[in-house]
C-alpha cells in the first residue's frame, strides 16, 4: 500500500512512534530485555511477529543497552506453506536467522479427531522445540508476539471456561526453569499492529491449521471483544488497566490473601477506645447542637 498523502504519512508515522514507545515501556517496565542479551524472536510469518521483530529492530538502533536479536521461524510443514517467503525477507532485511524444519502437522492432524480444536497440543509441540532451538543458539530470551487483546482474550478464555482470573504473562520462566520467555508488544492493541502491518506491507502468511477453524471459544471472545471496543470505547483500556491494579484483599483466593490469618490489633483497639473514652463530652452543649 503506498502512502502518497501527508496525512497517511503524519498518520503512519505516529502509530510507528506509539507501537514503538509502548514496546519500549513494556521493555522497561518489566525488565525484559538487558545488556548483552541474545533475544530469539520467535516469527511466525503473521502480522504481530513480522511487527514485533521490526520494532525490536528499531529499538536495537537507538537502545543505550546493546542486544542481539535472531529470528527463528518452525516450518511445521503445513500443506502449502510458501517456504520461500521468510528466508528472503530475513535475507533482505539483514537479520540472523534460523528456519527449524519439523513435522509437527502430521502429529497434530493424527492425534487429533477431524473438527476437533487443534491449537492446544500445536502450540505445546510448537514450545517444545522452540526451546529446544533457544538451548541450542544460546539466547537469553525467548520474544513471542503476543499483544493486548491476547492478554484479555486469554482472561476471558480462563474466567469463562477455566473457572481462574489468569491472563497471559508478560514475563515467565517456563516450566524446566531454562528460558525467560518475553512478550514485548503486551502494551500494543491488535488494531494497530494490523495498521502497521499494512502500513509495511509485511509478506503475511496465513495459517491454515489453527487459525483457520470456525467457532474456536477464542474466536468467540476476539468477537466480543470487538463488538464491546465499538460499542463502549475506552473498555478495553479499562479492563487493561484493571490487570495492573489486582486488590488480593478483596477477591476470594485464600491462598493469594491470608484471611484465616486476617485479625484486629487488640492493643489498636484498646488505645482507639481509650482515646475516645477521654474525649470531652458535654450533654447540655450536645443538646444544643440538636435543638439547632
Amino acid at each position: 500500500m503506498e502512502i502518497s498523502s501527508k496525512k497517511e504519512r503524519y498518520n503512519a508515522n505516529k502509530l510507528h512512534k506509539r507501537l514503538r514507545r509502548l514496546v519500549g515501556s513494556a521493555i522497561s517496565d518489566f525488565n525484559m530485555i538487558e545488556a548483552g542479551d541474545r533475544v530469539m524472536v520467535c516469527l511466525s510469518g503473521g502480522k504481530d511477529s513480522y511487527a514485533l521483530l521490526d520494532i525490536l529492530r528499531n529499538l536495537q538502533l537507538h537502545a543505550p543497552l546493546k542486544f542481539e536479536l535472531i529470528a527463528v521461524n518452525l516450518d511445521q510443514k503445513q500443506p502449502g506453506f510458501p517456504e520461500h517467503i521468510l528466508p528472503e525477507y530475513l535475507t533482505k532485511i539483514g537479520v540472523p536467522f534460523r528456519i527449524i524444519e519439523q513435522d509437527t502437522y502430521s502429529v497434530v492432524k493424527k492425534i487429533i479427531p477431524e473438527g476437533k480444536t487443534t491449537c492446544s497440543l500445536c502450540s505445546r509441540l510448537r514450545r517444545g522445540v522452540l526451546y529446544r532451538v533457544a538451548s541450542e543458539i544460546g539466547a537469553t530470551k525467548i520474544a513471542l508476539g503476543h499483544h493486548r487483546d491476547d492478554i484479555l482474550e486469554t482472561l476471558f478464555l480462563n474466567l469463562f471456561y477455566g473457572g481462574k482470573l489468569k491472563a497471559m504473562s508478560p514475563k515467565l520462566i517456563n516450566d524446566s526453569q531454562q528460558h525467560i520467555v518475553i512478550r514485548p508488544l503486551a502494551y500494543c492493541k491488535e488494531k494497530d499492529l494490523e495498521a502497521y502491518a499494512d502500513a509495511e506491507e509485511f509478506p503475511i502468511i496465513p495459517c491454515n491449521l489453527c487459525g483457520s477453524q470456525k467457532n474456536l471459544q477464542r474466536q468467540v471472545i476476539k468477537d466480543m471483544m470487538r463488538e464491546w471496543d465499538k460499542k463502549f470505547p475506552g473498555r478495553l483500556e479499562t479492563m487493561f488497566t484493571a490487570l495492573r491494579n489486582v486488590q488480593p484483599s478483596h477477591l476470594v483466593d485464600n491462598v493469594l490473601y491470608d484471611f484465616q490469618g486476617l485479625q484486629i490489633d487488640n492493643k489498636n483497639m484498646v488505645n482507639n477506645a481509650a482515646t475516645i473514652d477521654q474525649m470531652p463530652f458535654d450533654p447540655k452543649h450536645e443538646e444544643t447542637e440538636m435543638i439547632k
